[in-house]
């Protein structure tokens, strides 16, 4: 079954950076729009980020508008999240996933091919 890879959380202090990747495991990559959700502990999964199969057109949750950039690669076969300035409110697993279905780019059900996540903590 396919599905995607998440890589790059770690640790890092109020202010620092960190750049997560999206792969695609079981095929290669596709040119489908993707996105970023995070879900912090006890919250609903939400939406962070969300790039066209081009990568032309991007737009990000207001939570993390001038602080994170997606961005994607189709010749790697891979997707990012440049994430700056990181705040403690921050911190969640975060999950990239192809969007392969209708409905808004910010509604999680629109997603497929979940990965398993990767844990992002700040600390303050």
């Amino acid at each position: 079954q396919v599905h995607m890879v998440e890589s790059g959380g770690g640790l890092v202090q109020a202010g620092g950076s960190l750049k997560l990747s999206c792969a695609a495991s079981g095929r290669a990559f596709s040119t489908l729009p993707m996105g970023w959700f995070r879900q912090a502990p006890g919250k609903e999964r939400e939406f962070v980020a969300f790039i066209s199969g081009t990568g032309g057109v991007t737009y990000y949750g207001d939570s993390v508008k001038g602080r994170f950039t997606i961005s994607r690669d189709n010749a790697k076969n891979t997707m990012y999240l440049q994430m700056n300035n990181l705040k403690p409110e921050d911190t969640a697993v975060y999950y990239c996933a192809e969007k392969r279905r209708g409905g808004s780019s910010t509604w999680a059900p629109a997603y497929d091919s979940w990965g398993q996540g990767t844990q992002v903590t700040v600390s303050s």
